[in-house]
């Protein structure tokens, strides 16, 4: 389960850098970060790679079906499964358990924004908090059947790690699947073989 230190590195990145763009006080340890106001935006790389601090109430991408508390509880859920599966898995290839365990650290980093962050900055109680977003990307244009897309969602370290994990996930499964099917050709041919030469000593 050493994979989990990966989700952990994940989660603590994810937080540290939403603290710097936010803002934290925490007078008792002289920590004081005054962070940025919401709409904020600021250019890295010029227009291709900006800071554009938002707050999200729904999933990735700005993705909003149902409401806070019901991403809240999905979210707790699927990292419990998420964090079980692993254990089951925890002889399976590692490029399969690390693609499990970047999309662990994402849902939890997440989940640390919607069940807390509310409570913490007095905006909201438990399970209704907003997820910090900052990372505003150019992409290429696309119109399809009515709808625009100029730019990503701005998302976050968390959103990152889910959406990489997802595609290191089904890279993963395509490659242990192709294992799979040589391994089958190869002991079907081998069986072939081994009855040909039955039949060829029984003549």
């Amino acid at each position: 389960m050493r994979v989990l230190y990966l989700s952990l590195g994940i989660i603590l990145s994810d937080q540290i850098t939403k603290l710097l763009i936010k803002g934290i006080s925490l007078p008792l340890l002289g920590i004081n970060i005054e962070g940025f106001q919401i709409g904020t935006s600021i250019p890295i790389i010029g227009d291709f790679l900006r800071l554009t601090y938002i707050e999200n109430p729904g999933m990735a991408f700005g993705i909003d079906i149902g409401g806070k508390l019901f991403f809240s509880i999905f979210s707790i859920l699927a990292s419990i499964g998420i964090l079980y599966y692993l254990y089951k898995v925890r002889n399976e290839a590692l490029s399969f358990r690390l693609s499990l365990s970047m999309i662990l650290g994402g849902a939890v980093g997440n989940l640390i924004d919607r069940v807390f962050y509310g409570v913490f900055y007095n905006e909201g109680p438990l399970f209704y908090g907003k997820v910090v977003d900052f990372i505003d990307a150019d992409f290429f244009n696309i119109n399809l059947i009515g709808y625009h897309l100029n730019r990503w969602p701005v998302f976050n370290i968390a959103d990152a790690s889910v959406t990489c994990g997802v595609i290191l996930l089904l890279l993963a499964q395509t490659k242990t699947s192709k294992e799979k099917m040589l391994i089958t050709a190869a002991t079907s041919d081998t069986s072939a073989d081994t009855n040909n030469t039955h039949q060829s000593n029984s003549l």
